[in-house]
């Protein structure tokens, strides 16, 4: 017997041994031991938020993670219908809204929340040291009313406003609020950059010679990371006229409006709420303050950092942000894997 008595101690050890061995996946908190991808979009805060959750989902949850190249259409497209990428961290769907919409009806996607506070902002900026020097200026009119604080550099008797590149969506928004305000009639001129690297330079270079500058952005993104700027009062939002005032086939004249916050949403394949619902649970709360990624982003650009890079400086240099999204176990093991 007591031999026997001996090999049962010893069957038991086996076991004890045997379940500390066992393969990542059965013991972590991920819950499938499918591999997650995660879509990398092509613009900077998308590319760092996604390398952020692989990150904690491989090092503090023990999934098996694959950060994939995607963009707005292509990366909805493959969700619809295939599943994959399990994970869009930043999507835009306001190009998607029919598509998407629909998706969301037959149970195919998820939303978990919003990625960032009050979603994207659009609108017209002057920066805030030339706010602060005149406080007169608060609304667009404002700003209208006064084409000689911002001589275009190529016709000086004249205002100049930045408006997109030629192609973008937002270039139509910007002529047709040039024309709602009567602005050429008004002493302006809407300057097309010719490109977003064109126009970031202009906004920079403005910038750092304390300038004057009255020009269209949007955000989260290193532009306004960097530079602090103050956004000009528009009429509310008017959702009707923005997409009149954004149609190429809408015959009523433009209407003034602000743009309409766009909703950016952490997005799932709906597999993930029920084959891994503590990672549905963790996206759910990783909201983010706009400011807070337009200052990672402006990070990222400052030191030539790629997406990598800029995730691991988060990670470490902003504890108290993304500390409160996980339990304090798995925060332990992401600084730990750091």
């Amino acid at each position: 017997m007591r031999y026997i008595w001996k090999g049962a101690l010893a069957a038991a050890a086996m076991f004890a041994i045997a379940g500390a061995s066992l393969p990542v996946q059965a013991q972590s908190a991920c819950g499938t031991d499918k591999t997650i991808d995660i879509a990398e979009m092509t613009w900077a805060s998308a590319a760092a938020i996604a390398r952020i959750h692989a990150h904690i989902l491989e090092d503090g949850y023990g999934c098996t993670v694959e950060v994939v190249s995607g963009d707005t259409v292509p990366t909805s497209a493959s969700m619809l219908s295939k599943g994959v990428p399990a994970i869009a961290p930043e999507l835009w769907t306001s190009s998607i809204q029919e598509q998407w919409q629909k998706g969301l009806a037959d149970g195919k996607v998820i939303e978990l929340g919003d990625a960032f506070e009050g979603g994207g902002i659009e609108g017209w900026f002057i920066p805030q040291y030339f706010a602060d020097e005149h406080p007169e200026l608060k609304t667009a009119e404002d700003v209208i009313a006064r084409p000689d604080l911002f001589p275009d550099p190529e016709d000086s008797g004249k205002g100049r406003l930045y408006s997109c590149p030629p192609g973008w969506a937002c270039e139509l928004a910007n002529t047709a609020m040039f024309e709602a305000y009567d602005m050429k009639n008004k002493g302006w001129n809407l300057f097309s950059p010719g490109s977003g690297g064109n126009l970031d330079a202009s906004i920079s270079r403005a910038f750092l010679r304390k300038e004057p500058i009255f020009f269209y952005y949007w955000g989260p993104t290193a532009i306004l990371g960097k530079y602090p700027s103050y956004q000009l009062e528009l009429p509310p939002a008017d959702t009707a006229a923005y997409e009149c005032n954004t149609s190429p086939d809408c015959e009523d004249p433009p209407v003034p409006t602000a743009w309409p916050p766009s909703p950016i949403k952490v997005a799932v394949a709906s597999w993930i709420k029920d084959e891994a619902p503590a990672i549905a649970d963790y996206l759910a709360g990783t909201t983010m303050d706009r400011d807070t990624v337009s200052q990672l982003v402006a990070w990222g650009d400052d030191n030539k950092a790629d997406a990598e890079a800029t995730a691991v400086h988060f990670l470490k240099e902003n504890e108290d942000v993304w500390t409160k999204w996980v339990t304090p176990e798995i925060a332990e093991k992401v600084k730990a894997a750091l």
